[in-house]
């Protein structure tokens, strides 16, 4: 039997007024996946997450959390308990403390002492602000603000993230630290969910890729699937001697699709369709035929490059 998906969306639709947001989205997210969510301005992406937060209401059709089924004009505080939710918008307020302003969402969630004190020492810990717990939020950077933003979103300890475009405007170390931290989640057993322009971003941590436009959702799939889906392998061959004869060679075998010499004239990239125990195949019989084989090893196209084979390009 099947694991429960912790999202789980039928026909999922919002319409604001004769404009549709979002149409007709079915989607499922395991436990412990990190779900990557990427798509022009406008395609529907924060409406979708707004749903799934229970922060807007859908048209048309359902939303599961963990096997339960949010119920329309109704509070579902045992779902809400579940989630965390980090809004590209939600406010700071510079004029607390780091620990003031953690302790005052901790009381709105109903943790009370000791138990209060453990958690934020917990999450400061987590999110790297421990030396900044008496700090006044004003003086953070841009980075330690959106990390005390997520502490605040798993302060109740939710089985859910729901992130939207979290590392927006960040710098690149900032945007690292953040990445580590969602890595460290997942290992704790979250389920998270999240939107981002940064396509680099998402494949370093995403276990699997949807993609929106104009409000449907174009593609779901694992991002394992994804690197598969194109069954022509990248090699890069290099070699001590002429690469003429080397090159000559490869493009009589039947497996290689394309051969192109790259600037430094002693390296070759070459489309093989075949399996990995053919890869293994080719390298022996280049050997075998005493060519000087300096370097021979696979490579993995980016999500980018992925995306733009699909028709889809990246938006910012």
């Amino acid at each position: 039997m099947m694991n429960t998906p912790v999202i789980a969306t039928t026909q999922l639709t919002k319409q604001f007024g004769d404009s549709i947001a979002v149409s007709q989205v079915d989607l499922q997210v395991q436990k412990g996946e990190i779900y990557g969510l990427i798509g022009p301005n406008g395609a529907g992406k924060t409406t979708l997450i707004r749903m799934l937060a229970t922060a807007e209401e859908p048209t048309l059709g359902t939303v599961s959390i963990g096997g339960q089924t949010l119920l329309q004009n109704q509070p579902n505080p045992d779902i809400k308990r579940h989630i965390g939710f980090l809004p590209d918008d939600f406010p700071l307020y510079d004029d607390l403390l780091v620990w003031d302003y953690l302790d005052y969402f901790a009381r709105l969630y109903f943790l009370r002492e000791p138990e209060i004190s453990q958690r934020l020492t917990e999450v400061l810990d987590l999110v790297d602000l421990e030396n900044k717990r008496y700090s006044p939020i004003s003086t953070l950077s841009r980075g330690m603000k959106q990390r005390l933003s997520l502490a605040r979103t798993i302060i109740h300890k939710p089985t859910l993230l729901l992130l939207d475009e979290p590392v927006s405007g960040l710098d690149p170390v900032a945007r690292v630290q953040f990445r580590q931290t969602l890595k460290t989640l997942q290992k704790q057993g979250l389920t998270i969910f999240i939107s981002s322009h940064i396509l680099s971003d998402l494949e370093d941590f995403c276990t699997s890729i949807g993609i929106m436009q104009m409000g449907q959702l174009v593609e779901s799939s694992e991002l394992r699937a994804l690197y598969n889906r194109d069954q022509t392998q990248q090699l890069i061959i290099s070699t001590a001697a002429e690469l003429a004869p080397v090159e000559a060679f490869l493009k009589d075998h039947a497996l290689v699709h394309e051969c192109k010499v790259l600037p430094d004239k002693h390296q070759v990239a070459v489309s093989f369709s075949g399996t990995d125990d053919e890869i293994v195949l080719l390298l022996r019989s280049l050997i075998s035929n005493d060519f000087p084989i300096l370097d021979f090893h696979r490579t993995q196209e980016s999500l980018e490059d992925i995306f733009i084979k699909m028709g889809y390009r990246q938006t910012s």
